[in-house]
């Protein structure tokens, strides 16, 4: 794999933009990609980049997280139930991922799949925006171990380039009462033990074939990705509460459609 300092900043910026909305930042990067003629061989940077945007939460977040360990230390049934629901959201993907990650490696190859994901998931999103109704959970800690479950396996569809983690993880969460800004975190919390699985396993796999110049790629690409999802995650949770879903539904949608129409006519 080897990419010029245009793409590698390029694609940790499209990374960043994409990671926590319900877009699909896999897809994104995969498109760009072929927009790009970025060389085959990046799936590797494609997951390791994405653990940038990840700690752009912690960093924002770190005043809850701080408070959820020093409640842990003393047992607060609070902070526990936070941290069950995320590790207990986070399990399904753990074990999905590491029996399958041969079969969505290959996906990561393949742009249509991302095109026809994109449509119907922007589809889906709509639906679900119209039939979901009075949410019964208006935070991380009053979920229900089956409620986190639950919005783990949904999470597990994602793996498909195109669906989006972000987007599954927070559809799910609509689906079984969650209200909207909640759901919204839930995806950012459960999105750190998600990707940093993720991202072990990818280089543990890669181990054997990233050289110097790699390492530095996906450096950069890490650094770049970590400072633009700084500036979306608030604006984001902004959008979510006061238009809801549909703006991200109808931008899959077209996004979606042009990238088909691209693909099929080339």
């Amino acid at each position: 794999m080897e990419m010029s300092l245009l793409s590698i900043v390029l694609l940790g910026i499209v990374e960043g933009l994409t990671e926590f909305l319900p877009v699909s930042s896999t897809g994104h990067l995969i498109l760009a990609g072929e927009v790009m003629r970025v060389p085959q061989g990046t799936e590797t940077f494609d997951i390791v980049i994405q653990l940038g945007a990840i700690l752009a939460v912690v960093v924002l977040y770190r005043e809850r997280f701080a408070a959820v360990l020093a409640g842990l230390a003393r047992r607060d049934p609070a902070s526990i139930r936070f941290t069950r629901n995320v590790l207990v959201g986070f399990l399904p993907s753990a074990v999905i991922g590491a029996v399958a990650y041969g079969a969505i490696k290959a996906m990561l190859n393949t742009p249509i799949i991302v095109a026809v994901a994109l449509i119907l998931g922007g589809i889906a999103i709509l639906v679900i925006e119209r039939l979901v109704r009075n949410p019964t959970c208006d935070s991380v800690e009053g979920m229900s171990l089956r409620t986190s479950f639950g919005i783990g396996l949904i999470q597990c569809l994602s793996m498909i380039p195109g669906v989006s983690r972000s987007g599954a993880t927070i559809m799910g969460a609509l689906t079984l009462g969650v209200e909207r800004r909640t759901a919204a975190e839930y995806s950012f919390f459960l999105a750190i033990p998600t990707m940093l699985g993720a991202t072990t396993l990818a280089l543990w796999k890669a181990r054997h074939e990233l050289g110097d110049s790699q390492a530095i790629a996906i450096g950069i690409g890490f650094v770049v990705s970590f400072i633009v999802a700084m500036l979306v995650i608030r604006w984001f949770l902004g959008v979510v509460t006061k238009h809801g879903f549909a703006p991200f539904a109808w931008y899959r949608i077209i996004a979606g459609t042009v990238a088909l129409m691209w693909l099929l006519a080339r």
